[in-house]
């Protein structure tokens, strides 16, 4: 589960041939470090509260996030725009609280399904805040996608649970997140904002923590700090993942993670994948592949027209 997660807004960028198979590799090492941050959350679990799970993932996400700070000095710091980082760590630590509970609550698989739904929410935010434009084919696409969350979800049905309200809810809050990191992008560094987020989610999710607050021993140190350096590694390797080739590519290989922690829930806990989460995570992600596919041929086409005005001026 991808751990901002938000983390999960269609980025676009342009693709350099020789960098794409680094892109790729680098996807795939960020799916598997997602994925084992989901099943070190459900381990951690057997004696801690997904509340508590989560203070102690940012904690040791926060020590892994140092070299940051290290590499580029106190001024990546320095920023005007606190406030909107308070904003956004707020939202982020709600999502994030409702993320860990439904991967201790349900199936692996179906968590982690769930919360590919982020970028549908993502599309109809950046309509609403952002004053994007979104034509009938994102739109249509928008609409499967949902389609494939309700396949899953199932409400009315025997398997229906609260936990898949709290996944969604989940990965609504997510895409709030997004939104908010596409402002922050205009002008602060990629890596000042993980290393502000990081920081910021520290205290912010301890305050809960307090209230069902456990002392872990043994293996369960092993499992939180597991916890923190995958979701650390994970969200840094996406990020430069994104920066090597566009989404449209690596959009269909990040869902190579339902297929990890599917593995992952087989293995370890028993689960086994119903027909409909197979089902409508199919079609949550041919949603997600269509979406990302279109933002970057609109994007390239946006970045074609520019290169067309700078040469006309130029004439």
């Amino acid at each position: 589960m991808s751990d901002n997660t938000a983390n999960a807004s269609a980025a676009t960028s342009s693709v350099v041939p020789n960098a794409v198979g680094r892109a790729v590799l680098l996807m795939l090492a960020s799916t598997l470090a997602f994925g084992s941050m989901a099943v070190a959350i459900r381990l951690a679990s057997s004696q801690l509260h997904p509340f508590e799970i989560a203070f102690f993932r940012n904690f040791f996400g926060f020590a892994f996030a140092l070299p940051l700070l290290f590499r580029h000095g106190p001024g990546l710091l320095r920023t005007d725009k606190l406030p909107l980082y308070f904003m956004r760590c707020l939202i982020g630590i709600v999502s994030m609280l409702c993320g860990f509970w439904a991967i201790v609550h349900l199936p692996l698989a179906q968590a982690v399904s769930i919360s590919y739904s982020t970028p549908l929410f993502v599309t109809i935010g950046a309509v609403l805040v952002l004053g994007e434009v979104v034509r009938i084919r994102r739109w249509s696409a928008v609409i499967a996608g949902f389609i494939g969350v309700l396949v899953i979800v199932r409400p009315g049905a025997e398997g229906f649970s609260v936990a898949t309200l709290v996944a969604l809810a989940a990965a609504a809050l997510s895409a709030c997140v997004a939104i908010s990191i596409k402002f922050l992008s205009r002008t602060e560094k990629a890596d000042a904002i993980v290393l502000m987020t990081t920081i910021l989610w520290v205290p912010m999710s301890l305050l809960p923590a307090l209230f069902v607050w456990k002392w872990p021993h043994g293996w369960v140190w092993l499992w939180i700090v597991l916890a923190g350096m995958f979701g650390t590694i994970g969200h840094m390797l996406w990020t430069r993942a994104m920066k090597l080739a566009d989404a449209s590519l690596l959009t269909p290989i990040s869902f190579f993670q339902v297929v990890v922690v599917a593995i992952y829930g087989f293995a370890l806990f028993g689960e086994t994948l119903d027909r409909y989460t197979v089902i409508g995570a199919g079609i949550v992600f041919a949603s997600n592949a269509y979406i990302a596919h279109r933002e970057a041929v609109l994007a390239r086409r946006v970045a074609t027209d520019r290169e067309i005005g700078k040469e006309v001026l130029t004439r």
